[in-house]
C-alpha cells in the first residue's frame, strides 16, 4: 500500500521567477535578526557567561520578585531570574562563588534551603557551574567550530563543483545562521553550548540539501549544455523537491515531539532545530540555488575549456 506523496512526482514549478522577491526577504530577515542580536543581545546561558545556574520546581508559578528577596537575602550574589518550561520551573542564576567547590556547595544548599522554606512544595532540580577563564575558552571554541565549519564546506563545494557554488552555499549558510541566533535574541531562550550543537547540526543538514540539489544542477549543467541556467535550476530543484520535503517533514515530525515531550531542558535546542529545516529549506531552494543565476554560472562548460583548434 503507497503512501500518499506530499510532493507529486514531475512538478513544474517556477522558482527563479521568485529569486527577486526571495532575496529581498533574506536580506530583510538578516538585517532584523542582526539587528535584534545587537539591540537585545543573546541570554548566555552559565557555559559562556560563568558562575552558577540552580534550578529549583515549584507546585505553582511563583513570585520573582518574592524569590529574589529570599536569595538577595543569603549573601551569594544578585540573581538573575527566569522561568521556563510551563512557568513553574525557575532558573536562578550567581555570579561564581569565591572558595572553590565548596563554597559552590554551600550556596547551593543555602538556596534550595531558603526556597523551600518560603515557598511549601519547592523542589530542587539541578545545578551546573563553570568559571569565568573556561566560559571564555567556551565562547572562542564555539565561535571557532562554526566558522571552520561553514569555511570548510564553502571549500568543500568551490573543489566539487565551481567557484559559484562555494559562494552561493556560504550565503545561504550564513543567512541560516543569522536566522538562528535572532531567534534567540527574539525569544530570550538561553543560549549555551546545546545551541551551538544544534547550529553545527543545522550546518549538517542544511549543507546535505543544497549539495544534493547542488550535484543535480550539474549533472543537468552537462545534459543540457544550450539551456538557460534559469530553466536548469527549475529543473533541478522541481527533480529532488520530493526528497526534500520528505526529508525535512520526517525531521520535523521527529523534532515536533521532542519539542512536545523532551521537557524545557531540550527546548531551546529543539527550538534551534526546528526553525534550522524550515530556513534552510527556504535556502536551499530559493538562495543557494537561485544565486547562481547572479554570479554568473553558465551551462555551457565547453566554452571555458575548448582547445584552440590547430
Amino acid at each position: 500500500m503507497r503512501l500518499l506523496k506530499l510532493v507529486p512526482d514531475n512538478t513544474n514549478i517556477d522558482f527563479a521567477r521568485l529569486r527577486g522577491w526571495a532575496f529581498g526577504l533574506t536580506l530583510a530577515l538578516s538585517l532584523i535578526a542582526v539587528g535584534l542580536t545587537v539591540a537585545r543581545g543573546l541570554n548566555l546561558g552559565v557555559d559562556f557567561v560563568g558562575g552558577l545556574m540552580i534550578e529549583e520546581k515549584f507546585p505553582a508559578t511563583p513570585s520573582l520578585d518574592k524569590v529574589r528577596s529570599v536569595i538577595d537575602g543569603l549573601g551569594v550574589g544578585d540573581a538573575a531570574l527566569q522561568l521556563v518550561g510551563d512557568n513553574k520551573t525557575l532558573s536562578v542564576r550567581l555570579p561564581p562563588q569565591t572558595g572553590g567547590e565548596g563554597a559552590t556547595n554551600a550556596a547551593v544548599k543555602k538556596v534550595e534551603a531558603a526556597v523551600a522554606q518560603a515557598f511549601p512544595g519547592a523542589t530542587f532540580s539541578r545545578y551546573s557551574t563553570i568559571s569565568g577563564k573556561v566560559s571564555g575558552e567556551l565562547i572562542r571554541n564555539g565561535i571557532l567550530a562554526v566558522v571552520l565549519a561553514v569555511l570548510g564546506i564553502g571549500l568543500f563545494a568551490i573543489f566539487r563543483f565551481e567557484w559559484q557554488f562555494g559562494v552561493s552555499t556560504v550565503v545561504a549558510i550564513v543567512h541560516d545562521l543569522l536566522m538562528t541566533v535572532g531567534f534567540f535574541a527574539l525569544t530570550g531562550f538561553e543560549f549555551d553550548l546545546n545551541i551551538v550543537a544544534a547550529v553545527l547540526t543545522i550546518i549538517g543538514y542544511s549543507i546535505n540539501d543544497k549539495i544534493v540539489i547542488d550535484d543535480r544542477i550539474r549533472e543537468n549543467m552537462r545534459r543540457y549544455r544550450k539551456m538557460e541556467m534559469r530553466e536548469i535550476i527549475n529543473l533541478s530543484v522541481n527533480e529532488t523537491l520530493p526528497r526534500t520535503v520528505m526529508t525535512s517533514v520526517t525531521i520535523l515530525l521527529a523534532l515536533i515531539a521532542l519539542l512536545l515531550l523532551g521537557g524545557h531542558v531540550l527546548r531551546g535546542f529543539t527550538a534551534a532545530m526546528i526553525l534550522g529545516i524550515v530556513v534552510g529549506t527556504y535556502s536551499s531552494i530559493y538562495v543557494s540555488s537561485s544565486l547562481l543565476i547572479t554570479l554568473g554560472l553558465r551551462a555551457e562548460p565547453a566554452a571555458r575549456t575548448a582547445r584552440p583548434s590547430v
